[in-house]
């Protein structure tokens, strides 16, 4: 009997973990990326000798793709070394404070109680209380939600009495810090949602835990090196893989997906798995007739994440006082939350993220040199802002904000720059209205009201990323992978990898955590 065969649209880290699990389980896996490398988001810009993560450089909860590398019969920390940061990262408020986040108990007291005395303590209650809500919601954020039955799982009513839908994240934190800063400083993960945790669900709740209790990583050549490797295995496995090769239209037998065409070739396939930005591909590919949920005037009035402002900087010499990962809170940080999300114009005093990523791994830039990424929240295309008139002027306001963290002197020490906006996000990523973190979280776009893993419109497609179920951020599309493909090989009527239960006992990343005192680029130029 010939092995099944699986076209997977998109070589993102969705697109890879279900390309391994596919050919792991004996199918004929094609994966089709419009661009000339895998990763998608998270792959490599590399310019001028510097190497930078194109999208996420926080890597978080190692756990599911241990466990999905394990499941193919590989080691992720054999096959990509990582260091655990401490700190984490610096958090500076611009009304004053700042934080080097520690996942030291005793050492974020010691901070907390400089900022807030009477919230001394707090952490550790915040600590408690999420590790049994994420034990709650983890049955949750590992199944499908393929009907309305699906709802009624045990799982979903046990974890009920923690999901409190009328809260906020903002709201939740409040429960524990008396401190509006440090609301802010376990709330702000939203962001990895692309959403204010003033209006996030308080669920969300459990992205800074994950952070104190499982690390924060770098992988040693960036996030993107996961990529790399992802496909590096995939293709030893037998996935075959066409860059630079878009996908144009697809066939369909009334409301099922056939065959897809691309300007070299057509590919039929058992099951199609999508992990291309959902809303702009599904918009761009299946005709609106054959959708009767997801139809493009459906799609037009969902609430989308916000995007970014990316800035890629190879600079001259390193920061070594700087921390590897650096989060400013704007002086109104609320303010500048209500420009992204409702007003849809751009901040005269922006919140922002830095990665300084050479004091951890040199090898990213030439010796001497060093790497910064610079993002800035913004929001998504909404018509209201031209970016082709307004990066001049939000560049130099960015370069401007640096100095709050210490970055006065940056415009005369760089190399190299390469700057994405919305716009790009929209129009070279094909990423709809530029929203970088997809759907919006909310809970009517979550769980059943999500589109599905298994694609409720289309027969024979499947979704796996961001825009799916459980949602953005690393580790859930990792998850939605993992979903996915059971789903797809259990209506094959095939059997999905899985993790011996000796091995699942024991998956857990093994990499001793460092403190990036820069030690490793002692011999690099200073400032």
């Amino acid at each position: 009997m010939k092995p099944r065969k699986i076209v997977v649209v998109g070589a993102g880290p969705g697109g890879l973990a279900s390309a391994m699990q596919l050919a792991y389980a004996g199918c004929d896996v094609t994966v089709l990326e419009r661009r000339d490398r895998p990763g998608g988001r998270t792959s490599a810009i590399e310019r001028d000798g510097f190497r930078f993560d194109c999208g996420p450089t926080f890597f978080l909860y190692p756990r599911v793709l241990s466990e999905i590398f394990q499941s193919v019969g590989y080691d992720l920390m054999k096959e990509v070394p990582m260091r655990r940061l401490d700190p984490q990262y610096r958090l500076t408020f611009g009304g004053g404070g700042q934080l080097d986040c520690t996942p030291d108990m005793d050492e974020m007291d010691r901070q907390i109680a400089k900022l807030s005395p009477g919230d001394v303590g707090a952490l550790r209650r915040y600590m408690d209380d999420n590790r049994v809500k994420l034990a709650k919601f983890r049955p949750i954020l590992e199944s499908p939600f393929c009907s309305l039955g699906d709802l009624l799982k045990p799982s979903l009513l046990g974890a009920a009495p923690h999901l409190h839908p009328t809260r906020s994240l903002g709201t939740e934190l409040g429960r524990y810090f008396s401190d509006p800063r440090l609301v802010i400083a376990f709330a702000f993960q939203s962001k990895y949602l692309g959403m204010s945790p003033f209006n996030c669900p308080s669920l969300f709740s459990i992205l800074s835990f994950l952070e104190y209790e499982h690390g924060v990583w770098h992988p040693i050549g960036g996030c993107a090196r996961v990529s790399e490797r992802m496909a590096e295995i995939a293709a030893d496995m037998g996935v075959k893989f066409r860059y630079d090769e878009s996908v144009r239209s697809a066939e369909m037998d009334g409301r099922t997906l056939k065959r897809l065409r691309t300007d070299r070739a057509t590919y039929d396939a058992d099951a199609f798995v999508v992990n291309a930005d959902f809303a702009d591909w599904v918009t761009r590919t299946i005709p609106n007739q054959n959708r009767r949920r997801w139809t493009d005037e459906s799609i037009a009035k969902k609430r989308f994440s916000c995007s970014t402002f990316m800035m890629y900087l190879g600079i001259d010499g390193v920061y070594e006082d700087l921390p590897h990962h650096s989060i400013h809170i704007s002086r109104d940080y609320e303010k500048n939350l209500r420009e992204i999300e409702q007003t849809h114009t751009l901040s005269d005093d922006p919140s922002f993220y830095v990665q300084n990523a050479c004091v951890t791994d040199p090898g990213l830039a030439p010796s001497g040199k060093s790497t910064l990424y610079v993002l800035v929240p913004v929001t998504h295309q909404t018509g209201s802002i031209d970016w082709e008139k307004e990066t001049p002027a939000f560049r130099e306001l960015t370069l401007d904000r640096l100095s709050q963290i210490g970055l006065g002197d940056v415009r005369e020490r760089i190399r190299s720059e390469h700057v994405i906006t919305p716009l790009s996000w929209q129009n070279d990523y094909n990423i709809y209205r530029g929203a970088t973190f997809n759907l919006a979280h909310n809970l009517g776009q979550m769980l059943y009201n999500r589109p599905r893993n298994r694609f409720e419109d289309v027969g024979g497609m499947y979704l796996v990323g961001g825009g799916t179920h459980p949602g953005s951020g690393l580790p859930v599309i990792y998850e939605s992978s993992r979903i996915t493909s059971k789903l797809l090989l259990r209506d094959l009527g095939m059997k999905p990898p899985v993790v011996p239960e000796k091995v699942r006992q024991t998956v857990k990343p093994k990499a001793a955590p460092v403190r990036p005192t820069l030690a490793a680029c002692r011999n690099s130029a200073t400032p």
